[in-house]
């Protein structure tokens, strides 16, 4: 059923002569966005096409299990509203990651800036193997390199819109050759370790993403200096608990969120927007706006909502992401040795991404599984475990659910963690699930992907085609992610701070 949650007036907040907002997307962006622009005196409503915000910040309940389906770690905590997170109790992971590998290999990430299982003895003799000193230099010589790219980074591409002026942020042109984007991560990563095992380690940073670590840049080495610096988080009750924050601080800061809202198009004006027409409850109606943010698709929106040839050409510039095929499982007993994250690594790393650029299924996929009820009795009854498994796959691909679950779970079994006798129930989700559930074309899930040197530059744009038409979330810069979108938010609300004034 659909619901309707209209908020009271701003929490002081008097309203000023600002236009009207509609925000087009009740996901994480979208409510950030609003929160700002009603924090500031805009009068804004969220239009949200499902019964539930959040995006794809999502949940299934079952049977006493729960599952976050979306989203399952969080990083870079401090970008969040102050209010979102006094509304959570946050626990800093420790360990972060238990990855492991065909040849019998594991190595647990220690927070903050540890690793353990390095120069330990591989089950294949002739396995190339890493002293414990070499690869710690090792992964402190990759870690800098991180540190160097993130405080460019974060003073010049994500302080503001993308384009020309993220480059005149620069102190000088070397600090371009320090953010690295003309090698990819896997080139860095093989330049920076010896082991092979760390160089496929270090790629798991473009999945991130949705990207491949043979072509997306070095700058996203970045982000393993951000989770020793900065942590890697977990909300206590799941990351539904971050999704009912953002909510209601939307709520109180006196947001109207509509849900069951299908919007059909955006109307305009003298060459911009007034406002959008929705299908809520069987009627159509129109709302007037002076602003219009999508939190939507890019494509969709220049595709269908706003049809815009020319604008529509520049979205389609940029290559999607990656999408997925999820599990929920619901296991019975407990798993020795088994972590929250945890990553089980094919057995040829650069062989899995070429099928997937060449649009197939891997057949030997890497497999990530987050059990939050290693960290939150919570998450399953007693004794059981609540297994989200997801691998990657191409956006668009046909996956037969019942037939890739099984290769999953035998390549789960192969690495020594068998599943299969253990299973209460398991639920899947395929790139067309997540499609017909978010609206992600293919069903990319981070929007556009950081494949290629000018990645970042093809994204759409975060102000629009026409005038009061704005972009946020994961299709617009600067990606897709909890901290990315969030920051998204705040560089359109400074962008329209400006504009307005």
């Amino acid at each position: 059923m659909a619901v309707v949650v209209t908020s009271g007036a701003g929490v002081g907040v008097p309203r000023l002569a600002k236009p009207n907002v509609v925000v087009i997307g009740g996901g994480v962006g979208g409510l950030t966005i609003a929160t700002r622009l009603a924090d500031s005196g805009h009068c804004v409503t969220v239009l949200e096409r499902r019964d539930q915000v959040g995006g794809k910040l999502a949940v299934v309940h079952r049977d006493g299990f729960t599952f976050d389906i979306g989203p399952s770690l969080l990083t870079l905590p401090q970008v969040f509203d102050q209010r979102v997170l006094d509304q959570l109790t946050l626990v800093r992971l420790d360990p972060q990651f238990r990855y492991r590998w065909a040849d019998g290999h594991e190595m647990t990430m220690t927070d903050p800036h540890g690793l353990q299982g390095f120069g330990a003895t591989s089950t294949t003799p002739d396995s190339p193997v890493s002293q414990p000193a070499t690869a710690d230099a090792d992964l402190a010589r990759f870690r800098q390199r991180g540190k160097r790219i993130w405080e460019i980074s974060e003073r010049t591409f994500l302080a503001g819109p993308m384009g020309v002026r993220a480059l005149r942020r620069m102190r000088s042109p070397r600090e371009l050759l320090t953010i690295d984007p003309f090698h990819t991560l896997a080139q860095v990563a093989e330049k920076d370790f010896d082991d092979p095992r760390m160089v496929q380690w270090a790629g798991r940073y473009a999945t991130y993403s949705g990207s491949s670590p043979y072509r997306a840049p070095a700058t996203l080495s970045c982000i393993a200096h951000i989770e020793a610096e900065y942590g890697c988080w977990y909300a206590q009750g799941g990351l539904g608990s971050l999704r009912d924050a953002v909510r209601n601080v939307a709520v109180q800061a006196g947001v109207t969120i509509v849900t069951g809202a299908d919007v059909q198009r955006i109307t305009t004006a003298d060459r911009r927007v007034n406002g959008v027409e929705f299908t809520h409850q069987s009627s159509v109606t129109k709302l007037e706006a002076g602003i219009v943010v999508a939190n939507c698709d890019a494509e969709v929106l220049y595709r269908d909502l706003l049809p815009l040839p020319k604008a529509l050409r520049r979205v389609r510039r940029a290559e999607r992401s990656t999408s997925g095929f999820a599990i929920c499982a619901a296991v019975s007993g407990q798993t020795p040795g088994i972590a929250h994250h945890n990553v089980w690594f094919s057995t040829d790393y650069r062989g899995e991404f070429d099928t997937l650029d060449s649009g197939q299924l891997a057949t030997d996929p890497t497999i990530y599984a987050c059990i939050s009820s290693v960290s939150d009795d919570s998450q399953a009854p007693a004794g059981h475990e609540n297994w989200f498994i997801l691998v990657n796959t191409p956006p668009g691909v046909t996956v037969d659910a019942e037939q890739y679950q099984q290769i999953v779970l035998d390549r789960l079994a192969e690495h020594g963690t068998d599943l299969r006798q253990r299973l209460l129930f398991t639920e899947t989700m395929t790139p067309a699930d997540i499609q017909a559930r978010y609206g992600s074309l293919g069903g990319a899930l981070y929007g556009s992907s950081s494949n290629g040197r000018r990645a970042a530059f093809l994204r759409p744009s975060n102000r629009g085609a026409i005038p009061g038409l704005y972009l946020v979330g994961g299709s617009s810069h600067p990606g897709g992610g909890l901290p990315m979108v969030t920051i998204s938010a705040r560089i359109v609300a400074d962008m329209i701070r400006q504009d307005v004034s």
